[in-house]
């Protein structure tokens, strides 16, 4: 199969007012393709299936972000996004792969390595169908806080 470039994509848009952002993803598992294409600056406020091509940039804006990829989420993307959706109100999460960073985690107990990432204004989280790597990502003090109470919604069975 032939699929579009970002660079194709970029070029279809390019007498358009507003800056274009596009992105092409491949998902070799479920055979799917993604394609996600928006003007910046962007007043949206859902940024749905992104995966670890996505290429950051700010979007004040945007108050439910999905996260969706085949391939693991370290916790650096989860700085990314904190960082690109400031005022992210509801995160969605679906991996089922394994962290490939998780060990230097737990060599290094003092987590000097790991940025502290904070999210201000999250007050909803689905970490339902996810590797437990994520749970600990999220629920662990050490990687991650929340300035607000969280609806969490979890698999009772993950917190066993």
């Amino acid at each position: 199969m032939n699929f579009s470039s970002t660079q194709d994509i970029q070029r279809t848009f390019i007498d358009f007012p507003n800056n274009i952002i596009s992105y092409v993803e491949f998902l070799p598992e479920t055979k799917q393709s993604l394609c996600h294409i928006y003007s910046y600056p962007s007043v949206m406020q859902y940024y749905g299936i992104i995966t670890n091509n996505f290429p950051g940039g700010l979007f004040e804006y945007v108050r439910v972000v999905s996260l969706f990829d085949e391939y693991p989420f370290e916790h650096d993307f989860f700085l990314r996004i904190q960082k690109s959706f400031p005022f992210m109100e509801t995160l969605s999460l679906n991996n089922y792969k394994s962290q490939n960073d998780k060990q230097s985690y737990q060599s290094n107990n003092d987590n000097r390595n790991l940025s502290l990432i904070k999210y201000s204004f999250l007050n909803e989280l689905f970490i339902i169908n996810v590797h437990d790597d994520y749970i600990k990502e999220f629920l662990f003090d050490t990687k991650t806080c929340f300035q607000n109470n969280v609806d969490l919604h979890i698999k009772y069975e993950s917190l066993e």
